[in-house]
C-alpha cells in the first residue's frame, strides 16, 4: 500500500476516533467527498476537535485564513495531502 494510501486510511480512522462517530466505518468515508456538510456531515466543533487531533498526532496546525483552512480540510484526499507535506511527526 503506497504510504499515501496508508495516510488516508489512517486519517479515515483518525476521524472516526477523535469524532466518536459511531456505525462509521472508513470504508463509509469516501477519500474524495466533502467532510463537512453534505459529504461526511461534519460541523465546526467537529473541525475544532479534528484540528486539536491533527495537531497532537502530526503537529499541524490550521491556518488563520479560513479559506486555507476550508481547501485543506475539504476531503481525507486533501486532508492527507496536507499532513504529508506538513507533518512533523
Amino acid at each position: 500500500m503506497p504510504v499515501h494510501d496508508e495516510l488516508t486510511l489512517e486519517l479515515k480512522k483518525l476521524i472516526i476516533d477523535a469524532l466518536m462517530l459511531e456505525d462509521v466505518t472508513p470504508d463509509d468515508i469516501e477519500t474524495d467527498a466533502p467532510l463537512f456538510n453534505d459529504g461526511l456531515g461534519l460541523d465546526s466543533i467537529d473541525s475544532l476537535d479534528l484540528i486539536m487531533v491533527l495537531e497532537e498526532r502530526y503537529g499541524v496546525s490550521a491556518s488563520e485564513d479560513s479559506a486555507e483552512n476550508r481547501a485543506r480540510f475539504a476531503s481525507v484526499r486533501a486532508l492527507a495531502a496536507f499532513v504529508a507535506a506538513h507533518r512533523m511527526r
